[in-house]
């Protein structure tokens, strides 16, 4: 199954031929299409990053708002 970040992967060599060479093809010069296209790979991979971000599916939300990750902690011992 597909998912968001294999489409994202995906997406970044064809925005960046894709739209830079369109561009090209469309009478832009060369340099100026590739560095649009390249804006939009770049676009593409903050929107994954920062936009939709990948989360951990063993971190849960406390009400306040933080990550908690009770993996990260270790058990409580209490003495004997």
């Amino acid at each position: 199954m597909t998912e968001y970040y294999d489409l994202v992967l995906g997406l970044i060599p064809l925005a960046l031929l894709g739209v830079g060479g369109g561009l090209h093809v469309a009478g832009i010069g060369l340099t100026t299409a590739l560095t649009i296209g390249g804006l939009f790979a770049v676009g593409l991979v903050g929107h994954a990053l920062f936009v939709n971000g990948p989360v951990s599916l063993d971190e849960t939300t406390t009400p306040a708002g933080t990550a908690h990750n009770s993996a990260a902690q270790p058990p409580l011992q209490t003495a004997d």
